[in-house]
C-alpha cells in the first residue's frame, strides 16, 4: 500500500494541484490548490478520499489562493510553505486583484515548515526540502518510498523556476535543484507546478538551465 495521486490542472496558469492519497487509510492531502474548488473536490470524491490537510509548496496565487476556502469547508489545517514566504501571502489580495484572479484573503498557515520536517499523509510520510530561489520559502516534498517528489515551480521539464521576483535568486535556485534534488537520485519522478512529469535524472542529463554538462 502506498501512495496514490491524481494531478488536477487548476486557474488560467494551469497550475498543477495534486491530491495525493494514502492507499491504507484514504486518507488525503491537497497539494498547492490555487483555485477551482469545485474541480479539486470532485477528483477527491471521485478518489474516495478524505481530506486531511492541505500543503503548500510556496505562496504564488495560483499555487495558495483556495487555500483558506478549502480550509474553512473541510476544517482541515494549511502546512507549509516555509515562513520566508509570508510576505507573499500578505499580498495575496493585490496578486489576484491585478491578476482577475478570484479575489483571495491574507491567510496564516497553521504550520511553517523548514528543511528537514517532515509531514504525514495519512499512514505516509514526506520529506520536506527548503529550496528557495523562486521564492525565499518555497518548500519540496518528497516520498521517498514511492521516489516521487511535489516540486512546485522549482524545476520543471526542460526549464526552472522563475527568479525575476521579488526576492527571488538565480543561484539559490541552481543550487536547490543541484544540491538538495538531484543527489535524491536521478530515478525520481517529479511533479512540477506546470507542465508535465519528469525525472530528475532526465533533467540532470538534458536541462538547458541546470544539467550536469552546464555545471560539471
Amino acid at each position: 500500500m502506498s501512495i496514490q495521486c491524481t494531478i488536477v490542472p487548476v486557474t488560467p496558469y494551469q497550475q498543477n494541484c495534486s491530491i495525493i492519497k494514502c492507499e491504507r487509510t484514504a486518507r488525503a492531502a491537497i497539494v498547492d490548490p490555487g483555485g477551482d474548488v469545485e474541480r479539486i473536490l470532485a477528483a477527491v470524491e471521485q478518489m474516495n478520499a478524505t481530506v486531511e490537510k492541505i500543503l503548500l509548496t510556496h505562496a504564488h496565487m495560483d499555487h495558495c489562493a483556495a487555500s483558506d476556502m478549502l480550509r474553512q469547508q473541510l476544517g482541515v489545517p494549511i502546512e507549509g510553505p516555509h515562513r520566508e514566504d509570508d510576505f507573499w501571502l500578505q499580498k495575496l489580495p493585490e496578486s489576484c486583484r491585478m491578476s482577475g484572479f478570484p479575489p483571495a484573503e491574507v491567510f496564516t498557515p497553521d504550520r511553517w515548515l523548514d528543511q528537514g520536517d517532515t509531514v504525514t499523509v495519512g499512514e505516509q510520510e514526506l520529506q520536506v526540502l527548503h529550496c528557495p530561489g523562486h521564492t525565499p520559502g518555497h518548500v519540496v516534498f518528497v516520498y521517498a518510498a514511492q521516489k516521487v517528489a511535489w516540486v512546485g515551480d522549482v524545476l520543471f521539464q526542460g526549464s526552472i523556476g522563475r527568479s525575476d521576483f521579488p526576492r527571488g535568486n538565480h543561484d539559490e535556485l541552481v543550487a536547490s535543484i543541484r544540491q538538495k534534488l538531484f543527489p535524491l537520485g536521478d530515478d525520481i519522478t517529479f511533479v512540477p507546478g506546470h507542465g508535465p512529469t519528469s525525472t530528475f535524472g532526465h533533467e540532470r542529463r538534458s536541462n538547458p538551465f541546470v544539467a550536469d554538462s552546464r555545471y560539471g
